[in-house]
């Protein structure tokens, strides 16, 4: 049995879609295992263009079976919305998306929440997506949350709608927002969960009694520095996003996994407030944005892109285990005349790590740079290695020598087969 990972090596958006569609033409099983709506990963292919949130990206593969593992929140409209935007393409998806009743629900009242934290914080707030995330997990962990399994007992349900209502409609009163109607809540889920019932099924067992030939792979959203332990902490998401959350999340056994593939831009990019080291405050962080068209699949919010940060690189390789790395975006970079890579940090004038502080620390730290000349030829499209210009040859080079981990795959362009493979 062969099962990878794929996992986000930066702050996200980092073409994990793109990586993972195109692996999943020959895997047997794509696994979706944390977040919630908030990750978007783009995809283009022979069906179309298309912003997944919650449904694998791999199920565009006929063949492939799609898991939403427990370790997922959702919220069941966008859900439902997926399925017949795949379907009203032409996609088979009965018999082939499987959903945990484990899963934890975001209910109305996490959304307003979400976005009233917000506005309450002012100037510290954090710039989430709004979707609900954070008082969803919230609540999964203080024992609050309401599951898919709940939902199939409709009286089980109405208890716990109750005591919550009970609970959140103070809050919403209190920062200023009208109470949420349980009648109104009770009608819509019960709507849901009426045309999601084909797809709901544990599949744990499914996984665990796959054979050796099967193929599994496993979808990471958001990125490494997004977790919420690991990452730019506040300033991340509400669920770990590395390596051990596929063990928690899809309850995988790790030492199953043979291979994890860090997805990598060639440049940074970040949506939202935080530290951002290599940060291009000029018209080639513009170039940059227009080029690489950086607006979040999610929020459609404009993306921050600056340089490489191989600091950045290095330590998620280092955390996350990865055997190999997966570069996107190098077409990107083809019109500019000098390229510059960041080695490391200084900070009081002493080399320093990322590990080495937190958000604020990594606020301060100076990014030292090394300079590359541009290639200035295009590389969109490039299926070869060997047609590589001399000098992308050199940038993907510095990459592997600074992080130790050998390059595997270099997308060239947004389509499936615009793909090097090593």
């Amino acid at each position: 049995m062969a099962t990878t990972l794929v996992i986000g090596s930066q702050w996200g958006d980092e073409g994990k879609g793109k990586i993972i569609d195109y692996l999943a033409t020959k895997s047997d099983y794509v696994v979706r295992f944390h977040g919630g709506n908030n990750a978007g990963h783009t995809v283009i292919n022979e069906y179309g263009k298309f912003a997944m949130h919650l449904i694998p990206s791999g199920i565009f593969n006929p063949s492939t079976k799609a898991i939403i593992s427990g370790g997922v929140v959702l919220d069941l409209e966008v859900l439902l919305y997926e399925i017949k935007m795949l379907e009203k393409v032409g996609l088979k998806i009965k018999g082939r998306l499987f959903i945990s009743p484990r899963c934890h629900l975001i209910m109305p009242y996490h959304k307003i929440l979400d976005n009233l934290y917000e506005q309450a914080k002012g100037k510290a707030k954090i710039g989430t997506t709004g979707r609900g995330i954070g008082p969803v997990y919230s609540d999964k962990v203080s024992y609050n949350g309401i599951r898919i399994y709940d939902l199939l007992d409709k009286e089980i349900f109405s208890q716990k709608l109750e005591i919550q209502l009970l609970l959140k409609n103070k809050i919403l009163v209190a920062l200023g927002a009208s109470p949420l109607s349980k009648k109104v809540i009770e009608n819509n889920f019960f709507r849901l969960i009426d045309s999601l019932k084909p797809f709901i099924f544990e599949p744990y067992s499914m996984l665990a009694k796959a054979n050796q030939e099967t193929n599994i792979l496993l979808e990471g959203a958001q990125g490494t520095f997004l977790d919420n332990d690991w990452g730019t902490y506040p300033f991340v998401t509400a669920s770990n996003t590395i390596t051990g959350a596929a063990g928690t999340g899809a309850a995988i056994n790790l030492k199953k996994i043979n291979k994890i593939i860090g997805v990598t831009k060639a440049y940074t990019t970040r949506v939202g407030l935080g530290a951002f080291p290599t940060e291009l405050l000029d018209k080639t962080g513009e170039q940059l944005r227009e080029e690489g068209v950086e607006f979040g699949a999610t929020t459609g919010r404009a993306r921050r892109c600056g340089w490489l940060d191989l600091e950045l690189i290095r330590f998620a390789c280092q955390i996350n285990g990865f055997t190999e790395l997966a570069i996107t975006k190098l077409d990107v970079l083809d019109r500019l005349k000098k390229i510059k890579v960041c080695t490391h940090y200084i900070f009081n004038g002493k080399k320093v790590s990322y590990i080495d502080g937190d958000a604020n620390f990594l606020a301060k730290v100076k990014p030292i740079y090394k300079t590359f000349e541009g290639w200035q030829k295009s590389t969109k499209g490039i299926t070869k290695y060997n047609d590589l210009p001399l000098q992308a040859k050199q940038y993907l080079k510095e990459i592997e020598k600074s992080t130790g981990v050998k390059i595997k795959y270099i997308s060239t362009g947004a389509k499936r087969n615009e793909i090097i493979k090593l």
